[in-house]
């Protein structure tokens, strides 16, 4: 549990960095770019732990899976709370195909 609960937090740092600067369209890029590490800094602070810790108990093949699960979850909260993005049913079917291979990753 506190593999998924430190992917999170390093997934809503990732996505913030990814995406947030799109609400600052006006400023100059190096300053988004500049802003975007400092915060991605925090993405890594929680994300090199998480492996570490999940890695002593799933395979390095299962924490990517997972995480990119984890990703598109947070990505969707950011994507609606910044942008006002609903998802589509195709984009629904995309994730829920990806959560079947979270499952398959670690059924078998």
């Amino acid at each position: 549990m506190k593999t998924i609960l430190l992917l999170t937090l390093s997934n809503t740092f990732m996505n913030l960095a990814w995406y947030g600067h799109l609400k600052f369209k006006s400023q100059p890029l190096w300053i988004v770019i500049l802003a975007s590490w400092g915060i991605a800094l925090f993405e890594y602070i929680f994300q090199v732990p998480a492996n570490r810790i999940g890695s002593n108990e799933w395979s390095v093949p299962q924490l990517k899976v997972l995480q990119e699960c984890i990703t598109l979850v947070v990505f969707s909260v950011v994507a609606y709370a910044l942008f006002r993005t609903p998802i589509k049913w195709n984009i629904g079917v995309s994730y829920a195909l990806i959560v079947g291979a979270v499952y398959f990753a670690f059924k078998f």
